[in-house]
């Protein structure tokens, strides 16, 4: 089976974000996740690996620099 035909649920997504499972969960409910690749379950919703392959958080807590962003220093000046 293909990678991106194996979906994640709430525990891998969470294992791949570095954050429990209950912040996961959280982070769905007040829609701070992509939005699932399959969500027939009830409160079993999943996604796609590589849904999150290019997808960074939005908002507090979010390092930018340290997840390949540029910084100022690193972009040449005109």
């Amino acid at each position: 089976m293909a990678d991106d035909q194996r979906l994640w649920g709430y525990p891998e997504v969470a294992a791949h974000l570095g954050i429990s499972v209950g912040a996961t969960r959280s982070r769905k409910c007040r829609g701070s996740l992509p939005s699932p690749d399959d969500d027939s379950v009830p409160d079993s919703p999943r996604w796609k690996p590589s849904t999150f392959q290019n997808w960074r958080p939005v908002g507090r807590g979010f390092r930018s620099d340290l997840h390949g962003a540029a910084r100022p220093e690193d972009t040449p000046a005109n």
